[in-house]
């Protein structure tokens, strides 16, 4: 290109899978027409046209924002009955300029306001799913060292690293060539749409120095039960080359999504729909 990419650079793309949302115990968006939001330091957001939206569950509410691209926006409280109201729940945007028709007449749900979403009969969990998020697992034979002060909690010379889109590598290593003795459960866990429920341990006074998915999701499962540390938080060394964070390691927040508890991401998302109809 003879000029720069500009700093906020925004797309759309068809979906191409079947997306369904699920609220007060009835399907509200059912489509196979949905698009993607690509937006710069959040995760994809999905919009589905007007037509593909259950009547009747859309309120339109006195609350505008202002979308910084895409201009003057509409919010919606959703609605499938007396007991089941999402203030808020879901927006539109009203005055696209012209490079950005695809998303006209399209309506976005707050991922954290609804039940729950799905692809086809499965449950997707804490965003919309990229289709160009990508992990590939790999077994090594390079030496691998974790030490906490004068202590080594892990030597291996068979790591698994795990290249995940958007991120720098993360080593794994087998619980056999871990001092687990060194390892304190700690009450945190957190999830990964990708990879699933992730558990997180102490070492001696250096919290959440590593941390460990117990049943990793069927695609990523070479890594269930292993462990990987935290290079700024331990000590860790690679082939004798002390590793440190990386830009791209830290997580992004973002805006739309679900702040769900243990418990019902436990529960998810085998079962089918009816399982979790009511999050």
């Amino acid at each position: 290109m003879s000029e720069p990419l500009p700093e906020r650079l925004l797309y759309v793309e068809r979906l191409r899978r079947r997306l369904r949302v699920r609220f007060g115990g009835m399907w509200i968006a059912d489509s196979e027409r949905a698009m993607l939001l690509f937006e710069p330091g959040r995760y994809p957001v999905a919009y589905f046209p007007e037509s593909d939206v259950a009547p009747h569950v859309l309120e339109r509410s006195e609350h505008a924002t202002q979308h910084p691209d895409f201009g003057p926006t509409s919010w919606y409280t959703v609605r499938t009955g007396e007991q089941h109201v999402a203030l808020r729940g879901a927006w539109q945007h009203t005055n696209l300029p012209a490079h950005a028709s695809e998303l006209q007449a399209r309506v976005a749900f707050a991922w954290r306001a609804m039940d729950a979403f799905y692809e086809e009969d499965e449950r997707v969990l804490g965003h919309a799913a990229d289709p160009y998020h990508r992990i590939d697992i790999r077994q090594a034979s390079r030496h691998l060292v974790v030490r906490h002060r004068e202590r080594i909690i892990a030597d291996t010379k068979r790591p698994v690293v795990l290249y995940e889109s958007g991120f720098a590598p993360r080593w794994y290593v087998a619980r056999a060539d871990i001092d687990e003795s060194a390892l304190t459960p700690v009450k945190l866990q957190t999830f990964c749409p990708y990879k699933g429920l992730c558990s997180y341990y102490s070492i001696d006074i250096a919290r959440q120095a590593a941390w460990s998915y117990p049943e990793a999701y069927p695609e990523v499962s070479r890594i269930s039960n292993l462990v990987s540390f935290e290079p700024e938080i331990v000590t860790v060394h690679l082939d004798g080359t002390q590793l440190h964070l990386e830009p791209g390691q830290t997580v992004v927040p973002h805006g739309p999504d679900r702040n769900l508890d243990v418990a019902e991401l436990e529960r998810a998302p085998s079962g089918g729909p009816e399982a979790t109809a009511n999050g």
